[in-house]
């Protein structure tokens, strides 16, 4: 039962560390993605714009549906997206024209409308055209005041401005963009057909009947997998039916996190098929999307989203993760060859964690652009808050820098504190951990260590001694005593012999000559089982030799005769009268 359960936890650590090196994996991909934009934004000053990924999208989805004959070379091609690119928001191009969810291309400022007003414009004509019966004219034509203009069924649909068709001319960005909104608006138009609706139903339900599948087994096949890792529902310890529970709601954690990913992509994939659920979904994403990124906060001149303090945590937690690998690493490579004992290996190892968490912190906010002077009223108000609500986490925190610098115990001392004795084995910023004889860890905030007394039996040098008493009978050789004493220590293993043990004679007691065997030992955490052996040895060798051990006694004498109680005259009429009256009464 035992086995299974290791064997069960064993497994579960592997799949953690698994899961661990996974996020770590998404921690650096997240970390290279957020850094590459703050390094252009250094580079580019004026790039503000978030959509920029949107308008690399967008040209590429173009490019790849539309199969030009002229179509230029991959690197030329890629080379002019992004020259494309950067011109294009360097003019803050920030403002999407869409048809059906799909974005077709963006537009810029103009002295008249803003981009957002113009796109808006654009998007209402399109929708307009595409709902009507009327075939779809384009034309890109001059003006008479040399403009480059797009009409759409022989109506003006936008001006193409400088800015718009940066670094191409105006006539070549709109006849690009005139080939895009034909493409769309013949999409469009065989969408709304009949036979594309039903053969859209069709795949809707083709997606919900894999999304079925697909749901049963991988429910089947995520049971398989925590079959062989959780135990079964032992009833007959408490550790058991604790660790089972704990995996069951891991378990079903998974399980419904992956059912939650099949149907949130099978509802995706079927509102991408019709143009009115994709329309919505195209608005709902972005008002989540705007929502989600909308400023929260603000410290100097900047201002900070959501995304901003969700990114700045992930890399903080990477942070720490990193700073405790590499903490290890260099404890087992690095301090276990100095040969320095164990309690000096963790406090180095501690020093060093932390100091690389603290100079990591500060390095990730100056990456991240937040200015450390800005902090000053928030660090003051974070000092006051602590002060008053965390008084007893601050105090423990004080307490454990205190035990790493000064040391009064270490990582593999035997401490007394107060009712419980163990090895220590782990000291924490908050707390410490001492594991008992028994294996059973107590866990003691830091303060406890210097507020009260602690008995620290491996302080500075690990020798010490024990006392053992001992009492035998009056009759007994005390000789004899004092060298079978003597020869109990000395056949004990763990029993030093310098310096010598020795016996000494404590004094008389009411019913035994008391003695007490004095010795040395440099292990103390095995104080209790050097104090059992030598109990066991010295009854052995006591009744070898005839000599008892005593128990305490005690004699009763008991004697017979008058009591010598006498009452007065006075008192003995007056005790006869009362019982006359109470006779007469009766009578």
């Amino acid at each position: 039962m035992r086995n299974y359960l290791n064997q069960s936890l064993i497994r579960l650590t592997t799949v953690s560390h698994f899961l661990r090196w996974i996020v770590c994996g998404f921690l650096a991909m997240v970390l290279v993605l957020w850094i590459s934009p703050k390094a252009i934004a250094v580079s580019l000053p004026s790039i503000q714009n978030p959509r920029l990924v949107s308008a690399i999208i967008a040209d590429v989805e173009w490019a790849n549906n539309n199969q030009r004959s002229d179509r230029r070379s991959d690197r030329e091609y890629v080379a002019s997206v992004f020259s494309n690119w950067i011109e294009l928001y360097l003019k803050k191009a920030k403002a999407p024209v869409t048809l059906d969810g799909q974005e077709i291309f963006f537009v810029t400022d103009t002295p008249e409308y803003p981009a957002e007003v113009r796109a808006q414009l654009i998007s209402e004509k399109l929708e307009a055209a595409v709902n009507s019966e009327n075939p779809v004219k384009l034309k890109v034509e001059q003006s008479n005041n040399q403009l480059t203009i797009i009409s759409l069924n022989n109506e003006q649909l936008l001006t193409v401005t400088a800015s718009d068709a940066a670094p191409n001319t105006p006539q070549e960005r709109a006849q690009e963009w005139a080939d895009r909104i034909q493409q769309s608006l013949t999409t469009g138009k065989q969408q709304r057909r009949l036979d594309f609706i039903i053969k859209g139903f069709i795949y809707s339900a083709a997606i919900v009947f894999a999304a079925i599948t697909l749901q049963s087994f991988s429910d089947k096949l995520l049971r398989q997998f925590w079959q062989r890792i959780l135990p079964p529902n032992f009833t007959e310890e408490n550790q058991q039916i604790k660790a089972s529970n704990s995996l069951d709601l891991f378990r079903n954690l998974t399980i419904g996190t992956v059912r939650f990913l099949i149907w949130f992509l099978a509802a995706l994939a079927i509102s991408n098929l019709f143009p009115l659920t994709r329309e919505w979904s195209y608005r709902i994403t972005n008002t989540l999307i705007a929502t989600f990124t909308s400023p929260i906060l603000t410290l100097g001149q900047k201002a900070y989203s959501v995304p901003d303090l969700i990114i700045l945590g992930l890399l903080l937690f990477g942070l720490a993760i990193v700073s405790g690998k590499a903490t290890d690493l260099f404890k087992s490579r690095i301090l276990n060859i100095t040969g320095i004992n164990r309690g000096t290996q963790e406090a180095i190892a501690a020093i060093v964690r932390y100091s690389a968490i603290a100079i990591g912190t500060v390095v990730v906010l100056q990456i991240w652009g937040l200015d450390l002077s800005s902090l000053t009223i928030l660090v003051s108000a974070l000092g006051i808050g602590v002060g008053l609500g965390f008084q007893d986490i601050a105090k423990n925190f004080a307490s454990g820098l205190i035990l790493l610098f000064e040391r009064p115990i270490q990582v593999g001392d035997f401490v007394e504190v107060g009712s419980y004795t163990g090895i220590v084995e782990y000291i924490g910023a908050r707390s410490t951990t001492i594991r008992t004889l028994d294996r059973i860890s107590i866990i003691l905030p830091n303060a406890r260590f210097l507020e009260s007394e602690v008995i620290n039996w491996s302080h500075s040098n690990p020798v010490s001694r024990l006392h053992i008493p001992i009492g035998v009978a009056y009759n007994s050789n005390i000789q004899v005593v004092e060298s079978t004493l003597l020869e109990a220590a000395k056949s004990h293993p763990l029993v030093l012999l310098v310096p010598p043990p020795k016996v000494m004679f404590i004094g008389f007691g009411e019913s035994s000559l008391d003695f007490e065997l004095l010795v040395w030992i440099d292990k103390p955490s095995e104080l209790f089982t050097i104090k059992s052996d030598l109990n066991f040895k010295i009854e052995i060798l006591l009744k070898q030799h005839q000599i008892n051990i005593p128990f305490p006694q005690r004699d009763l004498h008991v004697r017979s005769g008058n009591m010598p109680l006498q009452l007065s005259s006075e008192l003995e009429q007056t005790l006869v009268q009362l019982l006359q009256k109470f006779l007469s009464k009766d009578n």
